[in-house]
């Protein structure tokens, strides 16, 4: 079924995420006319009654522009020294902006951490409730000054996806240097065509991905996909547009066909599954044979057995969150492994019958219970 785009009209809880380059000049400096623009619709949005919250690249960017550095440093320290810079006067640029159109705005700086404890996680909830309770716009960018690249999320598309998530949003809207998804890269290929809708990120929507666009940003389309892949499957629609294109929130939640829209899967998953599959931190892998793969990608999902189990990557333990991918290295889901990789590597492709004969207790059927498993987009 073809999705109708003036769906996104009754959207109420929106996240906006900004790239570098639709902030700031190539140079790094502040784009105002740009950040002006985008302060001034997300306040007209609100007095609308919509609930904003933005998500904000460009501290680093800013940070560099300010001491200024010749390019981006390369170093751990080198960028969050630049961060501890720029994100001051990036949230300073926006408090002023932001009050000429008569709206409070509150700084949300936050890191993985938040998403891999549970407790946090909802803490992070808890408060960006009372904020958008009391009108309050959430600005929110990663804290690029303390964490470390095994806290870091890493980039604010997905960023964008996990606020989403946590605030149970209807819609994101990335805006960035690109127009949406292509059928192909349209740098190398001038006959590709941008695609309106994606009801189902496939494989081949996955490969189709390119790399990094702007030096000074960290996002692709790669990671753009991402996004989409973990929003829809919490069931909130995102959309990729220009932020060149004037007024492109509004025309999106008008439903006016620009840029690319991912449609979210009918089902809005639990808070507690949404945390499972966004927040927990990977700790392994499960590769399965096709006829698994099948029974995963039908509605609802399936519990996986020992005997679709191809291959076991990484160590874990029983009660870790895994990551289920097909022969073709395709995500499919995310659950809670019953079995550690050590007692997996020996249980693989095994009936459930031969499970205590081979490591000599049996304490489920199941390696993941479907209750437990988390189907991707």
């Amino acid at each position: 079924m073809t999705f109708d785009r003036s769906a996104l009209k009754e959207a109420k809880r929106i996240v906006v995420k900004v790239g570098t380059s639709t902030i700031t000049y190539a140079n790094g400096k502040r784009n105002f006319e740009q950040i002006d623009r985008l302060a001034r619709e997300l306040a007209d949005l609100q007095n609308q009654g919509k609930e904003m919250i933005l998500v904000t690249s460009g501290a680093v960017a800013v940070g560099v522009d300010r001491l200024g550095l010749p390019e981006k440093p390369k170093t751990i320290p080198g960028k969050q020294a630049a961060a501890a810079v720029g994100q001051g006067i990036l949230m300073h640029t926006y408090e002023k902006l932001f009050a000429e159109y008569g709206q409070i705005v509150a700084q949300v700086l936050l890191t993985k951490t938040e998403s891999l404890d549970r407790h946090r996680y909802t803490n992070s909830r808890n408060t960006f409730m009372e904020l958008l309770k009391n009108r309050v716009i959430p600005i929110v960018n990663e804290n690029d000054v303390v964490a470390l690249d095994e806290l870091k999320i890493g980039d604010n598309d997905n960023m964008s996806a996990l606020v989403a998530g946590i605030v149970d949003a209807d819609l994101v809207v990335i805006l960035s240097d690109v127009d949406g998804l292509y059928t192909a890269n349209p740098q190398t290929h001038p006959e590709a065509k941008l695609v309106s809708i994606v009801s189902d990120i496939t494989p081949e929507i996955e490969a189709s991905a390119g790399g990094v666009g702007s030096s000074l940003g960290t996002g692709g389309m790669f990671t753009k996909i991402q996004a989409a892949k973990a929003a829809t499957s919490s069931g909130i629609h995102l959309a990729i547009a220009s932020g060149d294109e004037k007024y492109a929130i509004a025309r999106i939640l008008q439903g006016e066909n620009i840029g690319t829209v991912f449609v979210s899967k009918e089902n809005r998953l639990q808070f507690r599954k949404r945390w499972l599959a966004f927040g927990a931190r990977i700790m392994g892998k499960l590769v399965i044979d096709e006829g698994c793969a099948k029974a995963v990608r039908k509605a609802g999902g399936c519990s996986i057995l020992p005997a679709g189990i191809t291959a076991v990557e990484g160590q874990f333990e029983a009660g870790n969150t895994v990551s289920v991918v097909d022969m073709a290295g395709h995500e499919l889901a995310r659950g809670l492994s019953h079995y550690s990789s050590a007692e997996l590597e020996q249980i693989k492709g095994a009936k459930t019958s031969e499970i205590e004969d081979k490591i000599g207790h049996k304490n489920y059927d199941e390696v993941i219970h479907r209750d437990d498993l988390v189907i991707l987009g």
